[in-house]
């Protein structure tokens, strides 16, 4: 029999809707306890309703990040531990660079980086404690490419990962594991009219990115992605000992990220040469720490 010490406690923000619901589902479903944040509390009733204390619900906007510690706080009161931090919270936002304003741009990188770095800071002590855990940044493929239109929502997803990357070799010691996760496009509420945000437009950017607004309209509903096979995905993955660091989620993510990594290898070997003569001739290779 499973005993109260060994059942899993997971933190996953934005857990109402989309992916972060999904991974909420899989984990409850498994026996497993969540702290689930929402903008609203009452968007959990259903789940409440469905697995009782085994949920805690905490109202909270990942953009508020001196209220980060607090959620942990509450998890480690209620349920003892925490096993796996899901930083998932987040919007996409559609808008030319000229039509982000600087607030627009400021709001992706509060919910995609300032927001994640927070609780990452405030569950740290407790995993590395344990000496055990992980932590999953729900980033997105768009976190290693970008197109016209979505300049500043994968600000705020390079950001995280770059981040994240380092993250990852600062805590490995401890027994801490991180998981990028990039997912393509999935059947979450992500494309809904009423989610995602768009710049006021300008008509000089309609021949530009007007099928790219269109586009993202569009993919409401009929997205490829499946959120609980992701979620099931993401499972195995914690659970797997050569996991990767970037998990790149759908087929489509898998074909977009091969052909910007091959491309962007190309481009470094075609220009190697001019690169590498930059540097002041004849000195040895630099020597670093990683």
């Amino acid at each position: 029999m499973t005993s109260t010490n060994d059942i899993k406690t997971w933190i996953i923000t934005g857990a109402s809707a989309g992916l972060g619901l999904a991974l909420a589902e899989a984990a409850l479903d498994a026996g497993e306890q969540v702290v689930g944040t929402a903008r609203r509390a009452g968007r959990f009733d259903a789940l409440k309703a469905k697995y009782g204390d085994r949920l805690l619900a905490v109202e909270h906007d990942v953009r508020d990040t001196s209220g980060a510690a607090a959620v942990v706080q509450r998890a480690l009161d209620v349920f003892g531990r925490v096993d796996v931090l899901v930083n998932n919270a987040g919007v996409g936002q559609v808008g030319a660079a000229e039509e982000v304003t600087d607030d627009e741009l400021r709001d992706m990188l509060d919910q995609h980086l300032l927001g994640p770095a927070a609780y990452v800071r405030a569950v740290l002590p407790h995993l590395r404690e344990r000496r055990t855990g992980a932590i999953v940044q729900m980033s997105s493929q768009g976190g290693r490419m970008s197109f016209p239109a979505v300049g500043s929502y994968s600000a705020g997803k390079f950001a995280l990962e770059g981040w994240s990357e380092a993250l990852a070799g600062e805590v490995a010691p401890f027994g801490i594991r991180v998981l990028i996760v990039e997912p393509s496009r999935f059947r979450t509420e992500f494309n809904a009219a009423d989610v995602l945000k768009t710049a006021a437009q300008s008509t000089t950017y309609d021949g530009v990115i007007g099928t790219v607004r269109a586009n993202m309209a569009e993919a409401d509903g009929v997205q490829e992605g499946d959120p609980h096979r992701a979620a099931g995905v993401i499972r195995d993955m914690l659970d797997t000992a050569d996991a990767p660091l970037r998990l790149p989620l759908g087929a489509e993510a898998v074909r977009n990220l091969t052909r910007v990594y091959q491309q962007a290898l190309d481009d470094v070997q075609k220009w190697a040469e001019v690169s590498e003569s930059a540097d002041f001739p004849g000195l040895p290779p630099a020597v670093r720490a990683f």
